[in-house]
């Protein structure tokens, strides 16, 4: 029987996957042979979701030991065989689970019966077989692969393929009827840990300024701009811009890159002076602490225009503490509406629904 370890198991699929997420956020499809790709189709459109599932198994036992013969999943079927049911429940299943990813509820071995081979005979007990075809085709291309190197692009691309049926997928978000100040801070510093293409740092902002309408009773109206929007063809002053009455109070830009001067004398330029907004706050990561901006800072303040900047989970903690239970229950109420939000990719729910289980296991650091 071959040789597997299944943490190691586990953690090579949590490593993978990081990269086939990555590549498709970038809209990057990882690089596969023709033929592996549309069987790929064929398995991820069948019904059987076993298909897919089993073929994860058998890549990562075949990474571990070459010796594997993925077409032997039972321990009893020779020297050569693993054993997929336990490699199932100890590694892909629980995986599947814990990344939201629609799988079956139980060991994909269950689909097949007992001591299934996979193999040519095995075609007549199963419904799909065109969708079993291209799963054997597959598995030939598996065990033909001898080395490490050549066997991960498969996993990766199988599980790039994972990710893109978690994101077609409906994934629920997860509610928080009461927070700790505590339990913000963790929220927030997980959520801005998360590549997000600049999306969290606008949600928990936006986020902060209605909790603070709400506890206060503001006649604010909170705009927002969709991700990758330019503000200046859509006329406003920033990422987020707060209006009372039909008049700016305030303009915002959230961004995660740090602010030199050029940055700042362009936002001044292309924004602040044309709108001719007296009230601007940068909301960053890192706050910049070079002269130059400094200096800058103090020459528009000279000509009426008043430029901040603000650490966005410092400046939302001591908001939310100032505010008390009633704005930090807005607070979260908001920032779960905008994550809920159809054009939110998939990804990004469940890193709100894993700091969500996170708190109900009481874990906040």
């Amino acid at each position: 029987m071959a040789n597997v370890d299944y943490q190691e198991a586990r953690d090579l699929l949590e490593k993978v996957f990081v990269q086939a997420e990555t590549l498709l956020r970038e809209d990057k499809t990882p690089k596969v042979s023709g033929h592996f790709a549309k069987d790929c189709d064929k398995i991820f459109k069948s019904s059987t979701q076993a298909f897919r599932e089993v073929l994860l198994g058998c890549i990562l036992a075949r990474v571990q030991d070459r010796g594997v013969d993925v077409h032997l999943p039972y321990v009893s079927q020779g020297e050569a065989s693993f054993n997929g049911r336990t490699l199932d429940e100890k590694a892909v299943n629980p995986f599947l689970h814990e990344r939201r990813i629609p799988c079956s509820k139980g060991p994909y071995l269950n689909v097949f019966r007992r001591s299934v081979k996979f193999q040519r005979s095995t075609r007549e007990g199963v419904r799909d077989k065109k969708g079993f075809d291209g799963f054997l085709r597959i598995l030939a291309e598996v065990q033909a692969t001898t080395s490490k190197r050549e066997l991960i692009p498969l996993l990766r691309y199988l599980l790039y393929r994972f990710a893109q049926l978690r994101e077609a997928s409906s994934v629920p978000v997860s509610r928080l009827k009461r927070i700790s100040l505590e339990q913000c801070e963790y929220i927030i510093s997980q959520l801005l840990a998360c590549p997000s293409g600049g999306r969290f740092p606008v949600f928990v902002s936006v986020a902060a300024f209605s909790s603070v309408r709400e506890a206060y009773d503001l006649p604010w109206e909170v705009r927002a701009q969709d991700i990758n929007v330019a503000d200046a063809a859509s006329g406003a002053g920033g990422d987020i811009t707060i209006c009372s009455e039909g008049q700016v109070v305030l303009s915002a830009e959230v961004t995660e890159r740090l602010v030199d001067r050029s940055r700042l004398v362009a936002t001044f330029n292309t924004k602040i002076s044309p709108g001719a907004i007296e009230d601007y706050l940068f909301l960053v990561t890192d706050v910049p602490d070079g002269p130059e901006v400094a200096d800058q800072v103090r020459r528009y303040f000279a000509q009426g225009h008043d430029v901040n900047f603000l650490e966005i989970t410092k400046w939302i903690i001591m908001l939310l503490g100032t505010l008390g239970r009633k704005g930090r229950e807005a607070f979260v109420r908001v920032l779960a509406d905008r994550i809920d939000d159809e054009r939110v990719p998939r990804y990004l729910k469940i890193a709100w629904n894993s700091c969500v289980t996170a708190l109900a296991e009481g874990k906040t650091a």
